[in-house]
């Protein structure tokens, strides 16, 4: 059966003189797939629209920002994620410059600044110091994030297939 993911797109803005990175509490509606959980910003492309354009579009609806620098860090297939079980097709990008301001929240939650450090503890292998980030993501997240956030300037392409809300594997590649 041919893969027919939705596409979309995740940006991580990092203000690198605070070493802080603008994510979303999605606690603004119960009825969310991704409620309670911390996530980067982001979302589904439109028809016609390509990853770059939506990208754009994403933060400018969900942060009120012009994104001016931007680097695709990778790219991540994930199969049946999430409580409807999913195929989706993922773009990453980390944000380094932008003009505009964040609101204090948008339609699907609480924005917030978080210390670059304290996300990267919320990926640790070691459960305890994963634990005591406090950071609820998806635990999926704790695999990639730190290949955003590293110095290897190549891209990486990987795939995750989920059980619906946990990973069952993580293989990547870098190009």
């Amino acid at each position: 059966m041919p893969f027919m993911p939705t596409v979309g797109t995740l940006a991580y803005l990092w203000d690198q003189q605070t070493d802080l990175v603008l994510m979303v509490r999605r606690d603004a509606r119960p009825d969310d797939d991704h409620f309670g959980k911390v996530n980067g910003l982001g979302g589904k492309l439109e028809p016609d629209e390509d990853v770059v354009a939506g990208v754009r579009r994403e933060l400018d609806e969900e942060a009120g920002v012009r994104l001016d620098e931007l680097t695709l860090r990778g790219t991540i297939t994930w199969t049946n994620f999430g409580p409807k079980l999913e195929d989706w097709m993922g773009f990453i990008f980390l944000v380094t410059t932008w003009t505009g301001t964040p609101p204090a929240s948008n339609e699907e939650g609480s924005l917030e600044w978080i210390e670059r450090t304290r996300l990267l503890a919320a990926c640790d292998p070691d459960e305890e110091t994963r634990q005591g980030a406090g950071l609820p993501m998806w635990e999926g997240d704790r695999y990639f994030l730190p290949l955003v956030f590293d110095d290897d300037p190549r891209t990486f392409h990987g795939t995750m297939p989920y059980d619906g809300d946990r990973p069952k594997d993580w293989v990547y590649e870098r190009l």
